[in-house]
């Protein structure tokens, strides 16, 4: 086999090279033992040749194409460290091979952690991050081996999107974490950590009067053919509650005046009930084998989909950037406009957290505003004077 020796394995030298007729070597001279095998075929592939308890081993890293020549040169150091530790870089290759894979780690994630810690509307985030965000761009990676470039890499492929990007970076955290508890990383080694998340930019919309008035005038035109939906939308506006405490209501939690949610996002809560909230639930048929509020067309079922009926709701209307929580806003930016205190709004919306509730204090400043205008409008007319 003929060996030669070029200044440095680049792209351009090694797509340069041509089979001439037999096996040849060609290695690199700045990292010794690197080199490029060529078969007679024309076939390359990446080779370390080093001594392991002073025996001569040789090791195939791969084939040049699906590797870079600076991709095959990090491989060979690391074969070479080996090497040098008195570590076969065979066994050490195999031992890489069988530590756990980032897939690996989301499946363990998903399987026995989140069934048992989260509801279900997070299970079903988390597991759109893994398999959407997570096991696409680093799942083949060894648990062991991510660095923080890596989620820095990955966080900033979301950038475009920084909530969905943020939510994945914090699952991520979640995963390592457990990574270390299971054996799968040294303590203290998440990746995740100093990783700066996205300032998001929270979407702030709200049914203006004019505007509900409109929404009300299409629920009672489409009432007839979906009953359950236009319930649930009125019951959304009415209440402020999540999309997700009403589509999975059940009637046992309806009460004379307020709505007992036993497993809210915030734990247990009673939600109050005003006369026409009242109105619109002692509107509802009971079925006597359907424990749901909002009932399925099919006997025994409630509607589990809202986002179909609400899209042909709002297009009728002329609403179509108002989303389905944006009626719980409407509820809160109501309860400013008539003088309630963030205190109580948070009370009603189930806020555990001041700040959660702070974010509606922008409408409060514009309530007592157009408050303040309308005592200087009565006043200064006989104050200023004036035709």
């Amino acid at each position: 086999m003929a060996s030669n020796r070029i200044p440095r394995l680049t792209k351009r030298t090694v797509d340069a090279i041509r089979a001439n007729g037999g096996d040849a070597v060609y290695w690199d001279g700045e990292l010794t033992g690197f080199g490029l095998r060529v078969r007679k075929s024309g076939r390359k592939n990446y080779v370390v040749q080093t001594r392991v308890d002073g025996k001569l081993r040789w090791f195939t890293i791969g084939p040049h194409g699906p590797l870079t020549p600076d991709q095959a040169r990090n491989k060979a150091l690391e074969v070479l460290a080996d090497a040098k530790k008195g570590i076969d870089p065979r066994n050490a290759e195999a031992a890489r091979r069988a530590e756990p894979s980032m897939a690996d780690l989301g499946k363990r994630f998903l399987e026995e952690y989140v069934p048992d810690h989260c509801k279900e509307s997070t299970q079903l985030e988390y597991a759109r991050s893994v398999t959407l965000f997570v096991d696409p761009v680093i799942g083949e990676m060894r648990v062991a081996a991510v660095q923080r470039k890596d989620i820095a890499a990955l966080h900033h492929g979301l950038r475009d999107k920084p909530y969905q990007a943020n939510r994945t970076l914090g699952v991520l955290s979640k995963m390592f974490s457990l990574a270390e508890i299971w054996g799968w990383r040294p303590d203290g080694t998440n990746p995740c950590r100093h990783v700066k998340r996205y300032k998001e930019h929270r979407r702030e919309r709200f049914l203006s009067e004019e505007e509900t008035e409109r929404l009300g005038e299409v629920l009672r035109e489409v009432e007839p053919e979906m009953p359950s939906a236009v319930a649930a939308f009125r019951l959304l506006l009415l209440t402020g509650c999540r999309m997700s405490e009403i589509r999975d209501l059940k009637w046992e939690h309806v009460k004379e005046d307020c709505i007992e949610l036993p497993d809210a996002k915030t734990g247990g809560r009673a939600v109050p009930l005003g006369p026409e909230a009242r109105a619109v639930l002692a509107a509802i048929p009971r079925e006597d084998d359907n424990p749901w509020v909002i009932a399925g067309r099919l006997p025994g079922t409630h509607l589990t989909d809202l986002q179909r009926p609400w899209r042909r709701i709002r297009e009728r209307a002329g609403l179509e950037d108002v989303r389905i929580h944006d009626l719980r806003h409407s509820f809160a930016s109501r309860a400013l406009a008539l003088g309630e205190s963030l205190t109580m709004i948070g009370k009603l919306l189930g806020h555990t957290q001041v700040q959660t509730t702070a974010r509606y204090a922008h409408l409060a400043r514009d309530s007592i505003q157009s408050a303040a205008s309308r005592i200087t409008g009565s006043i200064g007319g006989n104050l200023m004077g004036g035709d």
